[in-house]
């Protein structure tokens, strides 16, 4: 079973697909991590982002793969893992520029593919999983929020790190990459027309685990008395089509 999670930065995506994939017994995989990596290389080079014959030089040869004995799988460039590296914030701003080159995208969407086939109960979370790595999986879902939400949210990771935030800088920033992701030629950020759309806003990580679940549970076949034993949320869909969620707080999207 291949389940996608898709939408913008700071939306969710990786720690719900984690979440989600320990609930349903599948396995993680983060593909923004892999662009994360190859981004990484570019940088250390001293290599033009912008450059798509400067980075496909410089990303032939790297090696990245994940190691799927550890929980979550640890992401390893050239046999070093690089789990802190990935996240600074010269990569962040500079990964939707690499990962729009149309070498880097079809590199790592056949080594995704690829990863797939080995690992066929699959989580995987990115931009473009359902709507063009994996067309034709079992479930798929589109993570959104506002984007001064997810400024706030990346704003407060990185106080929580200890750096100071300019928040409209930040929030520049995030409309910038979402304009990068959208408008790539392969591997867009859309929504797939069969995603299961959440808005996760207003909602803690927990409840929107759990509404993720219940919705892969009723595709499953093996629904839960005790989905809900948390935060007892039910999920149904609004006069428009997208999925809202009711938490018994009293919570409403």
């Amino acid at each position: 079973m291949i389940v996608t999670i898709d939408g913008p930065a700071g939306t969710g995506k990786s720690t719900v697909a984690h979440l989600l994939a320990h609930r349903l017994g599948l396995e993680f995989l983060d593909t923004g991590a892999m662009y994360r990596a190859l981004t990484l290389v570019v940088l250390e080079a001293g290599g033009d982002p912008t450059d798509a014959s400067s980075v496909e030089a410089l990303v032939s040869e790297a090696d990245v793969r994940f190691d799927f004995e550890q929980d979550p799988p640890t992401l390893c460039l050239n046999g070093r893992a690089v789990g802190d590296a990935i996240r600074s914030t010269r990569v962040t701003n500079t990964v939707s520029v690499v990962a729009g080159h149309t070498p880097v995208r079809h590199a790592m969407v056949q080594a995704q593919r690829a990863i797939a086939a080995a690992h066929p109960h699959l989580v995987t979370e990115g931009r473009d999983q359902g709507s063009y790595v994996f067309p034709e999986a079992d479930l798929k879902f589109y993570l959104d929020a506002s984007v001064d939400i997810r400024a706030a949210r990346r704003a407060e990771q990185l106080r929580a790190k200890g750096e100071l935030v300019d928040l409209f800088r930040l929030r520049d920033e995030i409309e910038k990459r979402d304009r990068n992701d959208r408008s790539r030629p392969i591997g867009a950020l859309v929504k797939p027309v069969d995603a299961l759309v959440l808005d996760t806003g207003p909602l803690t990580v927990a409840e929107v685990v759990d509404c993720l679940e219940t919705w892969a549970r009723e595709r499953m076949g093996t629904a839960r008395d005790d989905t809900y034993s948390r935060a007892r949320a039910s999920c149904e869909v609004d006069t428009e089509g997208r999925r809202q969620v009711e938490v018994s707080a009293g919570v409403r999207a």
